[in-house]
């Protein structure tokens, strides 16, 4: 296998399900809105999207299965199995607000060896394989190069349909508020993680997310040079429903803070 090449492959599939997304999001008094749960939306354009990913990525790597949001395919695959987000922003889309992405990551075995994350306001492709690097358009990136957590810019997804931590959350995200340069919601994990990997923000965290969510994102935050963990500050981050990612300078005091208020 030839990880550059395939990571081009990947890229491609995911600019068409991009388009796709492009060419719909101001018909959205058209859409065909399903809702799974409270405040969890599903299109025919997500649908749609999926539908086009895992037939394109079904013929890259014969026998991989799929963890895909829309259940298009549920085959698992022995060694490889990719893990699609073909609209992560959903609810962003229903209201015609960017951003929105296109998330594909690759597993191998239990580690991400793989990640494109397309995200189609900007036209921005991020994407990396194991030790490869990051990029964004074809231009190497890396993280931020703030060292105190006082001069950091983070992002956060804010709870929307799991609300047992909303206390915890609400004391950590007031704390943060204070004690940083500011803190930004977009609406789409994927692409706030990418913007950790390229220097955008500093660090970002949530929680009660899937493993599409931040499949890709993981390993371009990691070949960017970022760091990682779950609430705990162990690696439980891709099915464990939380995340925290960051530059590797802020990373022991942001992890620090985040435990205080979510765990201990």
């Amino acid at each position: 296998m030839n990880p550059e090449k395939l990571t081009s492959q990947v890229i491609q599939i995911a600019k068409n399900a991009g388009e796709i997304i492009r060419a719909n999001i101001d018909n959205r008094n058209k859409l065909e809105i399903e809702t799974k749960g409270l405040n969890d939306f599903v299109t025919h354009i997500d649908k749609a999207c999926e539908a086009l990913i895992v037939t394109e990525l079904e013929k890259l790597i014969p026998g991989a299965g799929f963890i895909a949001e829309e259940n298009t395919s549920v085959k698992i695959g022995k060694e490889y199995n990719w893990i699609v987000d073909p609209l992560d922003g959903t609810t962003n889309f229903i209201h015609g607000f960017f951003p929105c992405a296109v998330s594909i990551g690759l597993k191998q075995n239990d580690e991400i060896i793989l990640g494109v994350v397309y995200e189609v306001g900007f036209d921005e492709c991020f994407y990396a394989w194991k030790n490869g690097g990051a990029w964004l358009n074809g231009q190497i990136i890396e993280t931020s190069k703030k060292t105190e957590l006082k001069n950091a810019l983070l992002a956060t997804g804010f709870p929307y349909h799991e609300f047992a931590h909303i206390d915890k959350y609400m004391k950590l995200l007031s704390y943060l508020t204070q004690n940083t340069q500011g803190m930004r919601r977009l609406g789409s994990a994927a692409t706030d993680m990418t913007y950790v990997a390229c220097g955008r923000f500093d660090g970002f965290y949530e929680y009660d997310l899937k493993p599409y969510d931040v499949a890709a994102g993981i390993i371009i935050v990691k070949e960017a040079g970022g760091a990682i963990c779950d609430f705990k500050g162990g690696n439980d981050y891709l099915f464990g429903k939380e995340i925290v990612c960051s530059n590797k300078s802020i990373f022991p005091e942001f992890k620090t803070v985040v435990r205080k208020f979510m765990v201990d």
